[in-house]
């Protein structure tokens, strides 16, 4: 398929049926763009909105959010889950606050030396709040061009090449630009999906050499989340969630979660979590950071 071909099937049918989402709408923002890519990240749309809002509502500036303590940040990400996310957000609030006058910055180098802040990110900023023209490149994304592109059930593992493959699809003006870039997030998120492709009602079925080949299978190379329940993610959840209630004077550190079935795995999600930076402990009580 010639490159262009995709993006002129996809650019008009992402305008016309893109979701409404608060990071789409005009003038929504760099702030709100960067904090929505930090939050989205292994989170479902669903779940990152009323966080997303809550969040912008409390600290509408990287400013706003600098001037607070780390432990703020950790306590309002609730059960985003991820919590590293919050104190990486907040270290790069303070960072656009001090290197960059309050003001997230434009360009990708600039974006990457924040913390927090990978290739994808950099680049979902620029594109999205400022109408850059840079491939932009998610899980998503990777799947339809493996498929729509490539021949292939499912990429492969992650690579520079992704984004010169995204590049060769992208339009020549800025705007056009973006809305491809979104517009195969899109068709991955909703349409493209990695466990049942809904291929009749893909805008690009008639041209996806994936369907074309007779939808041959290709290794799954995803990385699988190890399960949750009895996990040390729990227990790290569960400390947090202790703290947070706590208030900013914390617990006495032999009574957090002291209950839980496994001491030597409460132990480890304590001392993970001190490593970590999202707890501190004075040697008898633990507290989210100041």
């Amino acid at each position: 398929m010639p490159s262009l071909d995709l993006a002129d099937t996809l650019v008009p049918w992402f305008r016309a049926h893109a979701r409404d989402l608060p990071w789409r709408r005009p003038g929504y923002g760099a702030w709100g763009t960067l904090v929505s890519e930090f939050m989205l990240q292994q989170t479902p749309v669903a779940r990152v909105i009323p966080h997303l809002e809550a969040w912008l509502e409390r600290w509408p500036t990287p400013t706003a959010l600098a001037d607070d303590a780390p432990a703020e940040a950790v306590r309002q990400w609730a059960n985003l889950g991820y919590p590293r996310r919050a104190l990486w957000l907040h270290r790069a609030a303070v960072e656009i606050r001090d290197r960059h006058e309050g003001v997230v910055p434009r360009d990708v180098d600039a974006l990457l030396a924040l913390t927090g802040i990978g290739d994808y990110t950099a680049r979902a900023v620029a594109v999205f709040a400022y109408g850059d023209r840079h491939p932009v490149v998610d899980t998503n994304t990777r799947r339809v061009i493996a498929r729509a592109v490539d021949g292939r059930a499912q990429p492969g593992p992650p690579h520079r090449r992704d984004l010169e493959a995204m590049t060769a699809l992208l339009p020549e003006t800025p705007a056009e630009a973006a809305a491809m870039n979104a517009a195969a997030m899109e068709l991955g998120q909703v349409v493209c999906t990695a466990r049942a492709p809904r291929c009749d009602e893909c805008p690009v079925r008639t041209s996806c050499a994936w369907l074309a080949a007779g939808r041959p299978e290709t290794p799954d190379t995803r990385r699988r989340q190890a399960r949750y329940e009895g996990s040390d993610r729990q227990a790290r959840g569960a400390v947090l969630r202790r703290l947070r209630e706590a208030g900013p004077d914390g617990a006495a550190q032999d009574a957090v979660i002291a209950e839980w079935p496994d001491r030597a795995q409460r132990d480890r999600a304590i001392l993970s979590l001190l490593s970590d930076g999202l707890v501190e402990t004075d040697g008898e009580l633990l507290r989210l950071p100041r």
